[in-house]
C-alpha cells in the first residue's frame, strides 16, 4: 500500500495539511453531522472512511480546525472527493478555494486521470476548479 506523502501549505496565518494528527475528530463530525450528505452516517462509520482516505485539515492562526476535505484515491489514476465544508464563520474568505486548490495540488496526486465528486448544490463552486457536471445528476467529474 503506497501512502501519500505528508504536506503542508501556509497562507496569510492559516493552514491546510493532511497530518492526520492534527485532525479535531469531535469538530469534523459536529460538522458532518449538520451536514445534508453525513447527517444520517453513523459516527463510527464516518471516522473509519476518514481514516481511510487522504485528509486536507484547515486550519486557523491558533491551530482550531476550521475546515476539512478528504480524498479517497488508488494514488494514480482516481480519486473521490468528498466531506468538503468550511465552518459557518470562516466562509467567504476564499478558504474553500484554497483548500480545494491545495487538495489538487499535492504532488503525489499529479497523476490522477478522474477526479469526481457529489454535490447538491456546490456546482458553481467545483467548477470553478475544473469540475463538469455529469448530465443532471448530482455527481462532478474532472
Amino acid at each position: 500500500m503506497r501512502t501519500l506523502s505528508l504536506q503542508n501549505w501556509q497562507k496569510d496565518g492559516f493552514l491546510v495539511s493532511t497530518d492526520s494528527s492534527l485532525l479535531d475528530r469531535c469538530r469534523i463530525l459536529s460538522e458532518l453531522s449538520q451536514s445534508y450528505w453525513a447527517n444520517k452516517i453513523p459516527e463510527d462509520l464516518i471516522w473509519q472512511s476518514i481514516e481511510g482516505s487522504v485528509p486536507f485539515g484547515l486550519y486557523d492562526g491558533d491551530g482550531q480546525q476550521i475546515g476539512f476535505a478528504r480524498v479517497a484515491t488508488d494514488a494514480a489514476r482516481f480519486a473521490w472527493i468528498s466531506d468538503v465544508y468550511v465552518a459557518a464563520d470562516w466562509k467567504g474568505k476564499g478558504l474553500g478555494t484554497w483548500l480545494m486548490g491545495c487538495l489538487l495540488a499535492h504532488p503525489d496526486l499529479q497523476t490522477i486521470r478522474r477526479w469526481m465528486l457529489s454535490t447538491d448544490d456546490a456546482f458553481d463552486f467545483y467548477a470553478r476548479h475544473g469540475f463538469t457536471r455529469i448530465s443532471d445528476s448530482k455527481f462532478m467529474q474532472r
